[in-house]
């Protein structure tokens, strides 16, 4: 587990894939006043690719280059720059997936992860991956989730957040086929998920957050004539998190209750499955949205955005999301009392 340091939290910045957004992206955010004043940065990848992502970005990015070997906690100023010199810019093509960029990527994140597991950052925030560049690199490659519980060595359940502005979308199931969603929903794996929802939403500073649960079925099963899943599972879930003092609510119809929730009435949804909250919460904030990796005893935060092979190399990525990754990391990371999870 990280060991608090006074002052700014350090937060270890992985670069993500090398053929999409990423390079620029993470030169811009490391420009950032904002985020600089709130955080010592370190960036881990290699220099010249970060180089051509300021190129490319109009910015010029004053980091220091410090040895893979160094303790970031030892570094002074308020950036530096881990130069791990493992990819030569020439040989990647924007806008393809390739084994080199997957390589990259995970060797960025390997280190950041492995830096705050051992104390020497605070927090994790990585610039968008791509998951078939990622396979191509580690075949075993299932998602941001089991790696990063392999490489921090955690024990305990870990799920994936968005979080957009102050709502929290979580959910049941992830990367999974929709046909395979309704058998694996139960009682006790919708009660975990409430758990681990209230435990990381109170780390993040919620003193008691407010939980919708959504129904699985339209209209949440309209009383069993669309599915019995509401009745048998959901409802039985969410009545066990309000015994164990969870605020939670539900099971609500899925295309509804985002409305309440953006509306203040709910602080997060609990969704069944991935694009069940993944759309609403796009829709409402593509610009802005976070992925959180809860769970883990320091804060994991990326955009919840995709690498852009389609704008890469133009210059025009926005910094909105990663912006709000880096604060929200900073924020959750400089908490004096977290939450124990469960």
């Amino acid at each position: 587990m990280n060991v608090q340091s006074p002052g700014k939290p350090v937060i270890a910045l992985a670069m993500g894939d090398p053929a999409g957004i990423s390079p620029e992206l993470t030169a811009k955010l490391a420009c950032l006043d904002e985020i600089r004043s709130r955080a010592r940065l370190i960036v881990i990848g290699d220099r010249r690719v970060f180089d051509e992502g300021a190129r490319v970005a109009g910015v010029k990015a004053d980091l220091p280059n410090v040895a893979p070997s160094a303790d970031p906690r030892a570094i002074g100023g308020d950036a530096a720059f881990m130069d791990i010199g493992h990819l030569d810019p020439a040989g990647i093509e924007r806008g393809v997936a390739s084994q080199a960029g997957g390589a990259f990527a995970l060797e960025n994140y390997r280190r950041a992860l492995t830096l705050a597991r051992d104390g020497q950052a605070d927090a994790v925030c990585f610039t968008p991956f791509n998951k078939k560049a990622m396979r191509l690199a580690r075949a075993e490659y299932d998602d941001e989730i089991a790696f990063s519980t392999e490489i921090a060595d955690l024990k305990t359940p870990a799920s994936e957040f968005n979080v957009l502005d102050r709502l929290w979308n979580a959910r049941v199931t992830s990367h999974i086929a929709l046909k395979d969603v309704a058998s694996r929903l139960s009682v006790e794996r919708i009660h975990r998920a409430l758990k681990l929802t209230d435990a990381c939403m109170r780390r993040a500073g919620f003193a008691t957050p407010r939980i919708a649960v959504a129904g699985l079925n339209p209209h949440a099963g309209d009383g069993g004539n669309f599915g019995r899943e509401e009745i048998d599972v959901i409802e039985p879930a969410v009545m066990a998190g309000r015994t164990d003092g969870i605020a939670a609510e539900g099971p609500f119809p899925a295309d509804t209750v985002f409305l309440r929730a953006k509306n203040g009435a709910f602080d997060a949804v609990l969704t069944m499955y991935h694009d069940q909250g993944q759309i609403a919460m796009k829709l409402m904030g593509f610009d802005r949205g976070v992925t959180i990796l809860g769970g883990f005893p320091f804060p994991i935060c990326t955009p919840a955005h995709g690498t852009a092979y389609d704008i890469a190399g133009r210059g025009v990525a926005s910094v909105g999301a990663g912006r709000a990754a880096l604060l929200l990391a900073a924020e959750m990371a400089g908490a004096r009392k977290p939450a124990p999870l469960p």
